[in-house]
C-alpha cells in the first residue's frame, strides 16, 4: 500500500476523505446528532473607506461553532470590534442550530478577551508552541 504526503490533494480526494468519515460516523453512532453539512463562513469588518480592519474565520458542524481565527488591525482594537465580530459569528451559528462555541487561542493572543465574552477555559496544552501554551475555551450558545 503506497502512502504519500500530499500538499494539495485533488478535490475528489478531499471529498472522498470527508465522505468516508461521515459514513463511518453515521454507521457507528447513528444517533450522534442530525448529520448536517459543515458550513464555513467569514465575518468581515471594514472601515468607512471599505479597508479591511478585521474578521473571523469559522465553521459550524456537530452543533458547534468553531472559531478558527479572529484578527483585528491595531487601529480597530479596544473599540468593541472584536466583541461585535464574534457576536455576529455566534448569532449566525445559532441560526444554523449551533448550541456551543469552541475556540483555541495561544498564551500571547486573546484568552482574556474570550473570557470577557463568556468563554470558559476547558483545557491548556503547555509547550504548544514551544515556550508558550494553547488554550481551549468553550461557550454555550443556548
Amino acid at each position: 500500500m503506497p502512502i504519500a504526503i500530499e500538499m494539495n490533494p485533488a478535490a475528489e480526494v478531499l471529498r472522498a476523505l470527508s465522505t468516508g468519515i461521515v459514513n463511518f460516523n453515521r454507521s457507528t453512532i447513528s444517533d450522534l446528532e442530525p448529520v448536517e453539512a459543515e458550513v464555513r463562513f467569514h465575518v468581515i469588518a471594514t472601515d468607512d473607506d471599505e479597508k479591511l480592519i478585521g474578521g473571523v474565520r469559522a465553521a459550524c458542524y456537530w452543533n458547534t461553532l468553531h472559531i478558527e481565527l479572529l484578527w483585528l488591525s491595531e487601529t480597530a482594537r479596544g473599540q468593541g470590534s472584536g466583541r461585535q465580530l464574534i457576536g455576529k459569528a455566534e448569532d449566525f451559528a445559532r441560526e444554523l442550530g449551533c448550541e456551543n462555541a469552541l475556540v483555541e487561542t495561544t498564551s500571547w493572543q486573546a484568552k482574556p478577551f474570550y473570557e470577557k465574552n463568556g468563554y470558559v477555559l476547558m483545557g491548556t496544552l503547555e509547550g504548544r508552541p514551544k515556550g508558550h501554551a494553547s488554550h481551549y475555551l468553550t461557550k454555550s450558545l443556548m
